[in-house]
């Protein structure tokens, strides 16, 4: 069987475990815009927006939105390191959080494969600080020739670990995020899917959340 297969079956099985779980589930959308934009000597800045509509008692509410701003820079044919900050606006509080990031990007003969490593320091009033560290695995096959070319869909997937301290607390959490894309031209692209969440599983009873995404990438 085909990767191409094998990851449009992965989509359509984690589709199918987000319809069917009930216990400790929690819906929403999360609807998000990213701004690349080429900078000069191997810089590139990114910007982003996102936003959680929590669907909770047959009705949607607003959750929370984040603003991001990151700089990147290649230090290798294949390598870049990037670093940011993220401003969280929620309706009782507001968090800031730095980010550092290392990707490593690797070409095999039939796939090509993104490897981030990255860590996060979240700040809150009131709140103890929170650090992170995560690793993502991700790739994106064109649904149609060899690669993504102007008018074309394509299949993206992101597996990613989270381990989050806090205090004396530790925990972990795993994302899945399979979608589909739509490249309108190189710079402007569209995907639609979902992002799979499980956390607390070191208290024996995990988590789950669901969010149904719409994400926008333009670049200049």
């Amino acid at each position: 069987m085909s990767i191409r297969r094998h990851l449009c079956l992965l989509l359509l099985l984690s589709i199918g475990i987000a319809v069917s779980a009930q216990d400790n589930v929690q819906w929403g959308t999360l609807p998000s815009v990213n701004a690349n934009i080429g900078l000069e000597n191997d810089w590139k800045a990114n910007l982003k927006w996102e936003s959680r509509q929590v669907f909770d008692e047959d009705a949607f509410s607003y959750g929370l939105s984040d603003f991001s701003l990151l700089f990147a820079r290649k230090v290798g044919l294949n390598n870049s390191l990037a670093g940011g900050y993220l401003i969280r606006v929620h309706p009782e509080y507001t968090a800031h959080r730095s980010i550092q990031q290392f990707t490593i990007v690797q070409t095999l003969p039939s796939i090509r494969l993104a490897h981030r490593l990255a860590s996060d320091q979240t700040f809150r009033s009131g709140r103890a600080p929170q650090w992170r560290l995560r690793y993502r695995i991700a790739t994106e096959l064109p649904l149609n020739g060899q690669e993504v070319d102007p008018r074309e869909a394509y299949f993206k997937i992101n597996h990613e670990y989270l381990n989050v301290f806090q205090t004396d607390r530790y925990d972990l959490e795993v994302r899945l995020v399979p979608t589909i894309g739509y490249a309108f031209t190189d710079n402007n692209k569209l995907e639609v899917g979902c992002d799979i969440r499980t956390d607390g599983f070191l208290s024996g009873t995990p988590d789950h959340t669901v969010w149904f995404g719409v994400s926008w990438y333009r670049k200049w």
